[in-house]
């Protein structure tokens, strides 16, 4: 399968984040927000100067993150980087307005001078929806309907559109118009056939979080992408993948886990008691971050090798590393982009160019 996957330009690697406010799990300590946000900062120029190819920050409107804005944030970051290509991961189309949206990353793009994405995706969690006033029985549609409207305005400087949940628009123009010619949308799934059939259909780029379970299981959606866009008249060829999955660096593989585990085992065990998980051990930990595991945590070398071996599975052509979860020490996470741009990406890039 992966022979006829043509890379155009090198393979990309990139962290993404969901700014996390959580107390430190051995003291308990929280960090204060004004500081968070300066870590994250640094955080990005960082990526930027060990040449990562992107920095991509989720949207959520919850307590335990601030990242509510992100483009707002990746605004900022614009100001302080040169080449990192900057997206969000996701941004929740389904509750928020097409021509907003399409607006604030026009801005954006012109900012970094060309290097803004949008991933575009239903969420992870549904406190947009009451927030902004939108019923969740209406889930699918809204995503669908507004997701029409901002190709629609990516294609268009004057639109006339008519749909079910938001005020029609005749012959109106949207401004300001983006620096690139074409800004890059992304379609973000977690799993769901219908969603890749979506994004199959639409020709557009397509990036699969995978956090649990083995890859494997998630080749036959990719299998499905690339046969729907190519039923629908699109080269697979030339729509990129990208894999994004939870994981951290370290020096040293235990170090990883050590440094990792406490504060990814809070985070998960607090969103599993609010959708009835059960709680993670550290061995079901630990066999995540097997290579047939879903998590990338341990030494370059190790994270190189399963880079790899998930390239044989997919053909992917970019993957994003949420690089830690909840609180770690700031010198640890810097430390942690630092080997993912110096000694993980070089590797990568040149093992899949040859």
């Amino acid at each position: 399968m992966t022979d006829s996957i043509k890379n155009k330009k090198p393979f990309e690697v990139g962290i993404y984040s969901f700014v996390e406010l959580t107390p430190d799990p051995t003291t308990g300590q929280l960090l204060d927000p004004t500081q968070r946000m300066s870590n994250l900062m640094e955080t990005i120029e960082l990526a930027d100067q060990v040449g990562l190819d992107a920095f991509a920050l989720g949207e959520h409107h919850r307590p335990d993150f601030i990242s509510s804005s992100p483009v707002t944030i990746l605004a900022a970051a614009a100001a302080r980087t040169k080449s990192i290509r900057l997206s969000t991961a996701v941004t929740v189309l389904s509750s928020d307005d097409p021509v907003r949206v399409f607006q604030d990353f026009a801005t954006l793009d012109l900012l970094s001078k060309g290097r803004a994405e949008i991933m575009a995706g239903r969420g992870s969690f549904i406190e947009s929806f009451p927030l902004f006033g939108y019923d969740l029985n209406d889930y699918n549609e809204l995503f669908s309907e507004k997701l029409e409207l901002l190709l629609r305005l990516r294609e268009s400087e004057i639109v006339t559109w008519s749909g079910k949940h938001r005020p029609a628009l005749f012959e109106q123009g949207v401004y300001p118009r983006p620096h690139q010619e074409k800004m890059p949308v992304w379609i973000a799934v977690g799993g769901t056939p219908e969603s890749v059939i979506r994004a199959g259909k639409l020709g557009l780029p397509l990036a699969i979080a995978i956090i649990g379970g083995m890859p494997e299981q998630f080749a036959p959606l990719v299998a499905l992408y690339r046969e729907t866009a190519e039923r629908a008249g699109h080269d697979p060829a030339k729509l990129e993948v990208s894999i994004n999955s939870h994981g951290f660096i370290a020096d040293d593989s235990m170090q990883a886990a050590d440094d990792y585990f406490p504060s990814f085992q809070q985070m998960m065990n607090k969103i599993g008691r609010e959708r009835g998980w059960s709680g993670m051990t550290r061995q079901q930990f630990e066999k995540s971050r097997t290579l047939r595991g879903s998590d990338f945590v341990g030494s370059p070398d190790e994270v190189i090798e399963k880079i790899l071996f998930q390239h044989k599975i997919f053909g992917h052509q970019r993957f994003l590393i949420q690089l830690g979860i909840g609180t770690i020490p700031h010198a640890k996470m810097m430390k942690a982009v630092e080997l993912l741009g110096t000694k993980v990406a070089p590797v990568v890039r040149k093992e899949i160019s040859g």
